[in-house]
């Protein structure tokens, strides 16, 4: 008998996330370490968690999780996103609820790029008529 693995992959700004889900205990492991360890802030931590608690499916399966690219933040973000997939691939009928919650839409917002001949993205130098 194999055990069901589901895969998904989450994204946020340069942040990607590969996330391996299974049926289980509630185990979180990221980039080998355990997600409360990895994550350290309380809000970052409350975030991975929220698409479990938003279906009611908290501490039924087990995650092994990759995520490089980005800041916390981000990475935070794209792990939820992989979660939430995980979770569509694992049963179809959660849709409604993730779609609802808005943890199936990419969060498309990346840094804009600088621009060439100027000291930023939106900054200019200074106009100056003579």
């Amino acid at each position: 008998m194999t055990q069901q693995r589901y895969y998904a992959t989450g994204k946020r700004k340069t942040a990607i996330a590969r996330v391996y889900m299974k049926a289980g205990s509630g185990n979180i492991v990221v980039n080998k370490r355990s997600y409360e360890e990895y994550f350290t802030r309380p809000s970052l931590k409350m975030l991975i968690r929220q698409p479990f608690e938003i279906t009611g499916k908290k501490d039924q399966f087990d995650l092994f999780i990759n995520v490089s690219g980005g800041g916390v933040a981000g990475q935070a973000g794209a792990v939820k996103h992989g979660i939430s997939k995980a979770l569509l691939a694992y049963d179809a009928e959660l849709r409604s609820i993730l779609k609802k919650a808005g943890f199936l839409t990419r969060d498309a917002r990346v840094v804009e790029r600088k621009k060439y001949g100027q000291p930023g993205a939106r900054k200019r130098f200074q106009f100056s008529k003579r």
